[in-house]
C-alpha cells in the first residue's frame, strides 16, 4: 500500500511539473495577488477533484466513448482559454493587474473570481477527465473496492497539487519586487496571454 502511494505521488509530480494552460493562468494570477494566485489553485484542484469522482463513477467513460460530447467540451475549452489569453494581453496593454508601486488594485481582490477562473479552466478541459480515467484505475490496489479507492486517490492528488502548485504563488510573491515593475509585469503578462491563447487554438483546431 506504502509502495503504491509513493508511486502515485511520483506520478502526480511528474504531472504537475508538466507545464500547462493551469500552470499559466496560476503564474498570471499569482503576479496579481498571492492571494489570486492560491485561490486560483483552489479552483483548479476542485477541478480535477471533479474529474476524479466522476472517472470513479464512471462518468468519464461516457465522454471518451462520445466524439460529439468530447468536442462540444473540447470547443468550450478552447473559447475559455482563448477568453482568458486575450484578457491577459488586454490587462497587458492597459496596465491592469499590478501598479507601480506593488499595490493591488481592486480587480486583484476578487477571491471570487480567482477561483473560479481556475475552476472553470480545468472542467473545461476534456483531457483532465480523459485522463484522470486512464490514471487514477492504475493505482487502485488489488482487492480494494475501486470506488472509494479512486476516490480517495483524487483528493490526494488535489491536495498534492495545492502544495505543488502553492510553491509557484510564494515564488511569485517572493519575487513581488521585480515583477511588480510595470515593465516586466506587462511584459509576463502579454506571455502569458499568448500561451493561453495558442493553447485555445490549439484545443480548438486538433482532432
Amino acid at each position: 500500500m506504502l509502495s503504491t502511494l509513493l508511486a502515485f505521488l511520483g506520478a502526480c509530480a511528474l504531472i504537475a511539473a508538466s507545464p500547462g494552460p493551469s500552470t499559466m493562468l496560476i503564474i498570471r494570477q499569482s503576479l496579481r495577488s498571492r492571494r489570486a494566485g492560491f485561490l486560483t489553485v483552489l479552483g483548479n484542484e476542485t477541478g480535477v477533484f471533479v474529474w476524479g469522482v466522476a472517472a470513479a463513477l464512471g462518468l468519464t467513460a461516457l465522454l471518451a466513448a462520445s466524439q460529439v460530447a468530447y468536442d462540444v467540451l473540447r470547443i468550450a475549452g478552447a473559447v475559455v482559454l482563448v477568453v482568458f489569453g486575450v484578457k491577459a494581453l488586454l490587462d497587458a496593454r492597459r496596465g491592469h493587474g499590478v501598479e507601480e508601486d506593488g499595490q493591488e488594485e481592486p480587480v486583484a481582490r476578487s477571491g471570487g473570481a480567482a477561483y473560479r477562473s481556475g475552476l472553470l479552466l480545468n472542467l473545461a478541459n476534456p483531457k483532465a477527465a480523459v485522463f484522470a480515467m486512464s490514471f487514477l484505475p492504475q493505482f487502485v490496489p488489488a482487492g480494494v473496492p475501486p470506488l472509494p479507492a479512486m476516490i480517495a486517490l483524487a483528493a490526494v492528488w488535489a491536495v498534492f497539487e495545492v502544495g505543488y502548485y502553492g510553491m509557484y504563488v510564494w515564488f511569485v510573491g517572493r519575487l513581488r519586487a521585480v515583477l511588480s515593475r510595470a515593465g516586466v509585469r506587462r511584459r509576463l503578462e502579454q506571455v502569458s496571454g499568448g500561451v493561453l491563447l495558442l493553447l485555445g487554438v490549439r484545443m480548438a483546431v486538433e482532432g
